[in-house]
């Protein structure tokens, strides 16, 4: 089996979602309700960060009841963590930055991961690495839809494909979508901790369609 740094059918998923729910969970009990939420208002997507301890069982949970969601595993840090997530049946994985092993071991299991960049050298690391859908992190930091377009444009020939991420918001989410190097913006405010720990599915839903609204107005335009 060929190396791939990300599987081509998660990717084009992931692109024509234009959205990335990503979701901090403390309670995987409510994983299977938050994903029909979200698929309700047309956000397929979803990016379980590792930052909990139920966040593998939710993962887990996601992948075997519920099919039509893609779920992945963000805040992926070490090799370990990687291995986790592709046992709980993660079909991608994200981190918030670029460590070469990381990267590598992902390339190794053929395991679609998308490393974090800010800065050119990063950029190109992880190109040398193989890998073409990077995260942007953290995007409202560096600048926002501006440096994203103003960093990336030495790369543009290459088809690198970015997930921006930190700092998202209704607001601003259109900015980046204009970006025909954005592949889908991340947003953690379409299904907040407290929402989902107040299982206010309806809030969420509202939230998700909000955003799927967001990507239909800019990619029909």
């Amino acid at each position: 089996m060929s190396k791939k740094p990300f599987d081509s059918e998660v990717a084009k998923s992931i692109c024509d979602c234009g959205n990335i729910a990503v979701v901090i969970i403390d309670d995987a009990g409510r994983a299977v309700d938050l994903a029909h939420a979200l698929l309700d208002g047309g956000v397929n997507i979803m990016e379980l960060t590792l930052r909990t301890p139920a966040a593998l069982r939710a993962l887990e949970a996601v992948a075997v009841k519920v099919p039509d969601m893609v779920v992945g595993a963000g805040t992926v840090l070490s090799i370990s963590q990687l291995k986790d997530a592709r046992n709980a049946g993660a079909a991608f994985a994200v981190a918030p930055g670029f460590n070469r092993s990381v990267v590598q071991s992902a390339m190794d299991m053929n395991f679609s991961f998308a490393p974090g960049v800010m800065t050119p050298s990063e950029i190109e690391g992880a190109v040398e690495t193989g890998c073409r859908i990077l995260k942007f992190f953290p995007a409202s930091v560096v600048g926002g839809p501006q440096a994203l377009k103003t960093l990336t444009a030495p790369y543009n020939h290459l088809g690198i494909k970015y997930i921006p991420l930190g700092g998202l918001a209704p607001d601003n989410t259109a900015d980046y979508l204009m970006n025909p190097a954005v592949a889908a913006c991340g947003g953690s405010w379409i299904a907040p901790a407290k929402l989902i720990n107040e299982s206010d599915w309806e809030a969420i839903r509202a939230n998700a369609s909000r955003a799927t609204e967001i990507v239909k107005t800019v990619r029909n335009s």
